[in-house]
């Protein structure tokens, strides 16, 4: 049985490769502490298939994490050095010759990942299933992104292969420490349920939503995830509050609610939350630094509208197919 461990090994791989790059890249006058930062990552992601199987302590890992933490706390730490990329004129004379073949490495990332869920429950050998339950969209993420770059070197044919790997080191020194924003808010809303954040606002919830109206519940749950989201950054953050406190009791629970459907629009909910947060930092931020927009909120402001409307159309979506009416 093949489970997502092997996803983790391949990121953890990369990321000590770019750690390793960082390490001699004499450009970088923070070299050293940037290197050890990402190297760092690297490590726990490999290290940590140990920890969960209770091969090795687990306390070893916390030290890398407050290692990880203190260097990515001071700005003065984590710096880029000069990109070995190819110059303005050469990415344009190669989007005039491939013009829209330039999409295929991009949109196979996701129609793997979707082929590989679909298929999944076919797949077996020796009359078990070949994937680890509900590891299938992992292991078909990881995939597609390795289809994508051979792909990738098939079709551009760059003259040095390693060209991949220098854009995949000047695109996460760019983004810095926000690439991991993500999986630290995602822990984060875990602790919270652990605290019993979810229950105290569930009961609030209770007292605020009138009871055996099922619109009012839907649209707590929908609007709670937006919110939270973002306070928190993150809709894999608030998931488990907002589900622990509406989405679970009320909705499953109380009005026998589809959790397939009801898990999957309010995940969509939460990343309308997504697209209005400067919490969410590698998303809206960034990429405001990286065009160098004159207005760092710029990527949030032109958001908005999309984030509000689809926002209602996840509750009506909600609504009409996730409960037997």
């Amino acid at each position: 049985m093949i489970n997502s461990e092997p996803v983790y090994w391949l990121i953890g791989l990369v990321l000590l490769v770019f750690g390793a790059l960082i390490f001699v890249d004499k450009t970088n006058p923070k070299r050293y502490t940037s290197g050890a930062f990402w190297s760092l990552i690297g490590a726990s992601f490999i290290y940590g298939s140990w920890v969960a199987a209770n091969a090795v302590p687990a306390w070893t890992l916390g030290i890398v994490v407050l290692a990880i933490v203190f260097l990515g706390s001071s700005s003065k730490l984590l710096l880029a050095g000069t990109a070995q990329t190819t110059s303005a004129e050469q990415r344009e004379v190669s989007a005039v010759k491939y013009g829209n073949k330039l999409l295929i490495p991009a949109l196979l990332i996701p129609l793997v990942t979707i082929a590989v869920t679909i298929a999944a429950p076919y797949l077996t050998a020796a009359g078990k299933p070949l994937l680890a339950t509900g590891s299938a969209t992992l292991i078909g993420l990881g995939l597609g992104a390795v289809v994508a770059v051979v792909v990738e070197l098939i079709l551009l044919r760059p003259v040095k292969p390693v060209t991949s790997i220098y854009e995949g080191k000047r695109l996460l020194e760019a983004i810095g420490w926000a690439a991991i924003l993500p999986q630290m808010l995602s822990v984060l809303g875990i602790l919270f349920t652990q605290a019993g954040v979810g229950a105290a606002v569930g009961d609030i919830m209770k007292s605020i939503v009138p009871p055996g109206v099922l619109i009012f519940a839907v649209i707590a749950y929908c609007l709670g995830m937006a919110l939270f989201t973002i306070l928190m950054g993150n809709a894999f953050a608030a998931f488990p509050i907002m589900t622990a406190a509406i989405g679970w009791p009320l909705l499953i629970e109380g009005f026998d609610g589809n959790p397939a459907v009801i898990f999957a629009v309010g995940m969509l909910a939460g990343f309308c939350g997504t697209l209005c947060t400067p919490m969410a930092a590698n998303f809206n931020i960034v990429p405001a630094a990286l065009l160098e927009m004159k207005n760092k909120y710029g990527v949030i402001t032109a958001q908005l509208p999309t984030a509000g409307i689809i926002l209602l159309a996840n509750i009506v979506i909600m609504f009409l197919f996730g409960f037997q009416h």
